[in-house]
């Protein structure tokens, strides 16, 4: 690389790594809200199933949602397929 545009070369990958960084804090920024978004509506859902009397409970008889909010549960609603 010829020297004479090293000073040139370095000022646009300080400009693209300024844009990169840009993207980066707005795309965290839009996952953190879709994120939010995506727990909110999970636990509508869980309210609308419950009050239609559709959660299933654990064989100890305990509430899902109780296992799900301590690390226990796997999935925050469980659905009663009828047969």
């Amino acid at each position: 690389m010829d020297s004479r545009y090293a000073g040139e070369m370095l000022r646009h990958l300080d400009k693209q790594n300024e844009l990169l960084a840009d993207a980066h804090r707005s795309m965290l920024h839009e996952l953190h809200k879709l994120q939010v978004e995506e727990e909110m509506l999970m636990r509508k859902f869980y309210e609308f199933m419950s009050a239609q009397g559709l959660t299933r409970r654990n064989e100890d008889g305990n509430d899902m949602q109780r296992d799900c909010n301590n690390g226990h549960g796997k999935t925050l609603v469980q659905v009663i397929a009828d047969k």
